[in-house]
């Protein structure tokens, strides 16, 4: 773990003595060279403006996924996304003690640090485990929604280089343990999430769940070929989805 505490030098600015700290400088480089208003939006777009927008996303792709044929288990895939990014950014919490990474620029000269008061430790980044967990977890409920999320996840990941606060491994470390908590645990998730928002989608509150014109996924007896609304059935016997776009993608 050495080599991620200290590194092994203390470089200058415009070279690195590894390739972790060679595309930190080249990354960060874009700062300097930028002019003050990007600087100013990367800042926030960095900091609050992807998060807000993967939010924003998950309301999209809710809205979407009470209109398809198994809508309560599209909303459990969703309602699983902010579970398993909050229960990534918990297994980080023993991961940065162990490794004790400092933030880049304590350890390295002439970066742009364009956030200041970061004190804690630098590996892994929790914004990037975070917007990677809400991505992920976008595209086990929709695909199309999902892969904008991956794409804004990706985007925070390079954000977090550019602004000095990062190694490209703190980010590259954040997006395996996003992904990695949000599909590893997404069949239990599933198992238990699924069973609550169909009992919800019985109640007064059942819009959140499903809209007034879903279909309704039905799963006719054995040696039936149709379903109770005389739809089309798959080879399995369920009913055929009507909307690829938004078939859940667990």
């Amino acid at each position: 773990m050495a080599g991620l505490v200290t590194g092994d030098s203390m470089p200058v600015a415009g070279g690195g003595s590894n390739p972790d700290d060679s595309l930190l400088y080249e990354i960060n480089g874009l700062a300097k060279s930028a002019p003050h208003g990007v600087d100013r939006a990367m800042e926030f777009i960095g900091e609050y403006g992807i998060i807000v927008g993967l939010a924003v996303l998950m309301l999209c792709a809710w809205w979407s996924v009470r209109r398809s044929d198994d809508a309560p288990a599209g909303t459990a895939a969703l309602l699983w996304a902010p579970v398993a990014a909050g229960l990534a950014l918990l297994v980080n919490i023993p991961i940065r003690g162990f490794v004790r990474r400092p933030r880049p620029f304590l350890d390295h000269q002439g970066l742009e640090v364009l956030v200041k008061g970061k004190t804690d430790f630098s590996f892994v980044s929790d914004h990037s485990t975070l917007a990677m967990a809400l991505g992920v977890g976008l595209f086990v409920a929709n695909r199309k929604y999902g892969l904008i999320g991956i794409g804004l996840a990706l985007l925070e990941g390079f954000s977090r280089v550019y602004l000095g606060v990062h190694y490209p491994t703190d980010v590259i470390g954040g997006f395996a343990l996003g992904t990695a908590v949000t599909l590893l645990l997404a069949p239990l998730a599933m198992m238990l999430l699924t069973p609550l928002t169909r009992r919800i989608a019985g109640t007064r509150a059942g819009r959140l769940v499903r809209s007034a014109g879903a279909p309704v996924a039905v799963v006719p007896a054995a040696g039936s070929g149709e379903d109770t609304d005389g739809g089309a059935l798959t080879g399995s016997g369920r009913p055929r989805h009507h909307d690829h776009d938004r078939d859940l993608a667990a």
